[in-house]
């Protein structure tokens, strides 16, 4: 019954953007990385299904200033790891979705929580299967599958994704600047970010990012896409 679905996915939604909040307050407000969820109690559903869908930016802003992952916080992102399996998808969302779990047990690998999802704790994550490329999909496709990987974008992560981004900057630039002309600010936001993330590497992010940064921020986006936004701005300062 899709009915009774909805109100469980704007919960979970709801959830998404409350976590991006307080990821958003500690990377750019300086806030103490408090603890998401009391030690104490059982986590809430929602909580964890947030934790599961934001994965490795959860622990953004200790990546983007050097520093290693705070323990409550990692325990929460192992946690949800357990939990959730990954959903059911098609097999183009599922390779997404093992890149996007990739990324997230690769940063887990650098605290005590390393693990979660493999039978070894020292043991490093293997990575999926590899992603077809611009010249396989198209430039259009493969620039909103790499949205779709923007939480890859992040120092102390580096495999094929990473490559692929590096090689073909002038696809980022053009799905960033097509998703602006089609008002999908959450695409740009997403493939801005990689943009950052290759001027950052010293790779020709071959379009102006702080004014696409500037116009996707005046259109009022919502949490999440902020957390994008401000990522791409902790990556610009660093090649400043």
């Amino acid at each position: 019954m899709p009915f009774a679905e909805t109100p469980l996915r704007d919960e979970y939604a709801a959830a998404v953007e409350r976590v991006a909040g307080r990821i958003l307050a500690v990377l750019r407000d300086g806030e103490d990385a408090a603890a998401l969820a009391d030690p104490d109690t059982a986590v809430p559903r929602p909580l964890l299904a947030a934790v599961r869908v934001l994965g490795a930016d959860l622990l953004a802003p200790q990546l983007l200033a050097g520093t290693e992952p705070d323990d409550p916080t990692a325990a929460l992102l192992a946690e949800a790891r357990r939990a959730l399996p990954a959903p059911a998808a098609t097999a183009e969302g599922a390779l997404v979705i093992a890149w996007q779990d990739w990324a997230a047990d690769r940063v887990l690998a650098r605290t005590p929580y390393g693990g979660a999802s493999t039978a070894s704790p020292s043991a490093a994550p293997p990575s999926p299967a590899p992603l077809p490329g611009p010249a396989d999909l198209g430039w259009q496709s493969w620039s909103v599958r790499m949205a779709q990987l923007s939480a890859l974008a992040l120092p102390g992560l580096d495999g094929p994704v990473h490559d692929a981004a590096r090689a073909d900057t002038l696809g980022l630039a053009r799905g960033t600047v097509r998703s602006m002309l089609r008002q999908d600010f959450t695409t740009a936001a997403r493939l801005a970010r990689w943009l950052a993330w290759a001027d950052a590497e010293g790779r020709p992010p071959r379009i102006e990012i702080e004014p696409a940064l500037d116009r996707i921020r005046l259109i009022g986006v919502g949490a999440r896409n902020r957390l994008d936004l401000a990522i791409a701005e902790r990556l610009l300062e660093g090649t400043a």
